[in-house]
């Protein structure tokens, strides 16, 4: 995406557009991906930026809320932002921390039992966590 289109987005999905979100758009929206805030960071300050760890994590906050990527989070110490924000689950390799997309086609729930009381679906992810065995 160019600077324009995400500032385009950004001002779509009623964030403020701030020199700083644009860096940070331009390297988490480059390409499908699945980043930590401390890969976002050495990111930025690989391209010589000088955005501190709470401005990475303030963002991406924000960028989750509004739909931009999405948060998954692996362990309750471990989340990755990912960057297609479209609904769709992952293998989660507990020995090698990489996440891999799974198509939201590709999984079946079976839920038995209703919702509980004045509630509705919002979505579902699935994180299914896998790990090597022997070579």
């Amino acid at each position: 995406m160019t600077r324009d289109e995400i500032a385009g987005l950004l001002e779509r999905r009623r964030l403020s557009v701030t020199a700083q979100r644009l860096e940070i758009a331009e390297l988490v929206l480059e390409k499908p991906q699945h980043l930590s805030a401390d890969q976002i960071l050495a990111g930025m300050r690989a391209r010589g930026s000088r955005v501190s760890k709470a401005t990475v994590y303030n963002t991406m906050k924000a960028f989750s809320e509004h739909g931009i990527v999405r948060t998954v989070e692996v362990d309750p110490q471990r989340q990755y932002y990912d960057s297609t924000s479209a609904p769709h689950h992952h293998f989660y390799n507990v020995d090698t921390g990489e996440l891999i997309d799974i198509p939201p086609e590709a999984v079946e729930l079976d839920v038995k039992t209703g919702l509980p009381a004045r509630t509705e679906p919002a979505g579902v992810d699935v994180v299914i966590r896998v790990r090597g065995v022997g070579s």
